[in-house]
């Protein structure tokens, strides 16, 4: 598939570049298919590209070495796969995979080092970026701690929500039991507790937001900081 113009591109990192940038970048990208649970960063492994998503969402993993997995960053349109090449790291313990499937940009390592270190607009676009994402593994850490499961599950849909087009999307109760790090009867109740106070509707491995701002209420102060931070630093296009 071809890259597309920058009028055209969804991704909005790319979209809010100069021009000069942006060409810079479509004359080393490829446009990419992302099928569900492809891998974009394998754990512990030298991290071969940079992803800037265009539609889907991927979601960043932190394992123990028995096993245990939860989620620690999700990104969407609005950013990108790949930070730690921003911040001349090569390899990462977690792993980054296709949540919801979609199509991406990509940009092969080398390819990428040579933009950043010859287009200092970039990085700093990039830069305020990865402090967004940052924040939002912060917030995740203060949210498991700190909020319920139903504040966390609110959260997370919301954050899901901000990401695709829409308002329903695809997700199972085991998948989400994962990424939240709790049991599966857990998410179960939680997800009935939202669908009662007529937030979001669940069938069939699919969830549809109904009313954003009662579930913005039922999360509470887990929701917003990053948020805020990305609409202050990068000119949002939602």
């Amino acid at each position: 598939m071809p890259v597309p113009s920058q009028r055209y591109v969804r991704n909005q990192l790319l979209s809010i570049l100069g021009g000069d940038d942006y060409g810079a970048i479509q004359a080393v990208a490829e446009s990419v298919m992302l099928g569900r649970r492809d891998i974009l960063i394998a754990g512990k492994k030298t991290i071969t590209h940079v992803y800037f998503l265009e539609a889907g969402i991927a979601s960043e993993i932190a394992a123990t070495p028995e096993g245990r997995r939860i989620e620690v960053c999700i990104t969407g349109r609005e950013g990108m796969v790949g930070v730690p090449l921003l911040l001349d790291v090569d390899r990462t313990p977690h792993e980054t995979f296709v949540q919801i499937e979609g199509e991406a940009l990509r940009i092969d390592a080398a390819s990428f080092r040579t933009l950043i270190e010859e287009r200092p607009n970039l990085r700093r676009t990039f830069a305020n970026y990865a402090y967004v994402a940052h924040l939002q593994t912060a917030g995740t850490a203060l949210s498991n701690g700190s909020h319920t499961l139903e504040e966390r599950l609110a959260r997370w849909l919301l954050m899901c929500h901000d990401r695709v087009d829409g308002d329903e999307f695809p997700v199972t109760h085991e998948f989400l039991s994962t990424m939240l790090g709790v049991r599966r009867p857990g998410v179960t109740t939680a997800i009935h507790s939202l669908e009662g106070g007529g937030m979001i509707k669940a069938r069939r491995s699919h969830i549809q937001v109904l009313d954003r701002e009662k579930l913005k209420t039922a999360a509470g102060d887990s929701y917003g900081v990053p948020e805020i931070e990305y609409g202050r630093l990068i000119r949002t296009g939602r």
